[in-house]
């Protein structure tokens, strides 16, 4: 039902990554550090009025990353709790409190929601563009060719959901790893250099995508399994961020673990074209949270959406006295 990046291959992908690959490079995600830095502020500030206590997930985590997305992207802020709702029942639809119902067939209908609302979008963009992400992708072409209308939505829905879901669950999982490890919570706070580790080692941790599903192209001998040309291949993340080849300890949260070769983004050609952007993101968030924590602990259980494929953290309710 959708065509987006993670759905095709080479030359069509590189094709489509090249749209909006340049949003992505380092020198122009530079200039989203004061944005960036302004979220933050403003997201911790709204913890110390909550009181002491949060739901982090629903309260906090999961509206920073959106609002820089869809920002990006150029939707209007009062379309925002309709992107949320529609991802949360596109990647929660296997979770009874986010599927829209019990009918597996209501995926469709959420698909084609985003379909109306993105198609609206593209045609605002071509007839008037402006600067943003979407009148890009709107007016984009690829051989003199304009997008074809699946190729454009499924751009639109890729970008405003894995954009900000998948950030907000390793905010969230990486707040509980802190939270769970206070050695290491310590340990950052005396050092905030360790800032940048401690960001990957918590999206190796939580590893919001949880798999992929692929088709060997060739035949391939992996530790004495043979995988035959066009079988299906499943791409665990967990388990190879837990690697014990790849990652000395693996079930130790280390915010100063490196090399840290985690695969939470993917490898290769379709490596997550916003990795960076995420990690900014993480990284402004907990520079303005982590000094600001004079004690933080668990008010409740935490839980987790189900699911399959990417998700994470669906409460995590905590109780905290914030400088």
């Amino acid at each position: 039902m959708l065509r987006t990046l993670i759905h095709v291959d080479d030359p069509e992908h590189r094709d489509l990554r090249g749209v909006t690959a340049e949003w992505f490079l380092p020198k122009n995600l530079m200039k989203l550090e004061g944005m960036l830095a302004d979220l933050a502020k403003r997201y911790v500030d709204k913890m110390a009025e909550m009181g002491n206590q949060c739901d982090f997930v629903r309260d906090i985590a999961m509206f920073m990353p959106l609002n820089v997305i869809l920002s990006i992207l150029g939707l209007p802020e009062s379309d925002y709790p309709r992107m949320l709702k529609l991802t949360q029942e596109l990647f929660g639809g296997l979770d009874e409190d986010l599927a829209r119902d019990s009918d597996p067939a209501a995926i469709v209908q959420v698909i084609q929601d985003f379909f109306v609302y993105f198609t609206k979008l593209t045609q605002d963009r071509r007839a008037v563009p402006t600067d943003d992400m979407a009148s890009v992708v709107a007016n984009a072409t690829i051989d003199g060719q304009p997008l074809t209308d699946m190729q454009t939505i499924s751009y639109y829905v890729i970008t405003a959901t894995a954009g900000h879901d998948t950030t907000a669950s390793a905010m969230a999982g990486g707040l509980l790893a802190l939270m769970e490890n206070p050695d290491q919570m310590e340990r950052l706070k005396s050092d905030p250099s360790l800032m940048n580790t401690a960001v990957d080692e918590m999206i190796r941790w939580v590893a919001p995508v949880k798999h992929f599903m692929r088709t060997a192209t060739e035949d391939y001998e992996v530790r004495g399994t043979t995988i035959k040309k066009g079988q299906s291949v499943l791409l665990s993340y967990p388990s190879g961020n837990r690697d014990e080849d790849a990652h000395p300890d693996p079930f130790r949260f280390d915010v100063g673990r490196s090399p840290n070769k985690h695969l939470s983004f993917g490898y290769g050609v379709h490596f997550c074209l916003g990795a960076a952007l995420a990690r900014m993101e993480m990284n402004s968030f907990f520079t303005e949270l982590v000094p600001r924590i004079s004690s933080i602990e668990l008010a409740g259980a935490p839980d987790y959406v189900a699911t399959t494929f990417v998700g994470g953290l669906k409460h995590l309710p905590i109780r905290y006295t914030l400088r």
